[in-house]
């Protein structure tokens, strides 16, 4: 298998053309960035807090349904439409990620789709 797709109802299906998540290289997931959109396509509107849980809920969804959890991701980016967000992201992607979290980086971008405030993609590995 070099690579095959991986997707699910537990988070937004893609607007656009990308896939949910690829499994790749036989242990690797790459998970396309989330935005504060539901299952359902709908946006998420309120503070940044509030974007980032619906956030870290469609990525735990894609992880689960590929039967990961957040102990999985090796890698994390995420995207900001300001730094003055990192404080409010960091304390949300805190808690979901534990006491050991992967390897990340955040940058701050001139725009992300639908005019979010932030937007996160990981890479988890299957196995230990």
């Amino acid at each position: 298998m070099i690579r095959q797709t991986h997707s699910t109802d537990r988070a937004p299906g893609a607007i656009g053309p990308y896939s949910q998540a690829i499994r790749a290289a036989g242990n690797l997931l790459f998970l396309s960035g989330q935005i504060p959109l539901t299952p359902t396509g709908e946006l998420v509107g309120g503070d940044v807090k509030t974007q980032t849980e619906q956030v870290m809920k469609n990525l735990r969804g894609v992880l689960e349904s590929a039967g990961l959890t957040f102990a999985n991701v090796v890698k994390t980016t995420i995207f900001l439409s300001s730094m003055d967000h990192f404080a409010a992201v960091n304390e949300i992607y805190g808690s979901h990620v534990g006491d050991h979290p992967p390897a990340r980086s955040t940058v701050a971008v001139a725009g992300l789709p639908r005019g979010v405030d932030v937007e996160i993609e990981m890479i988890a590995v299957y196995g230990d």
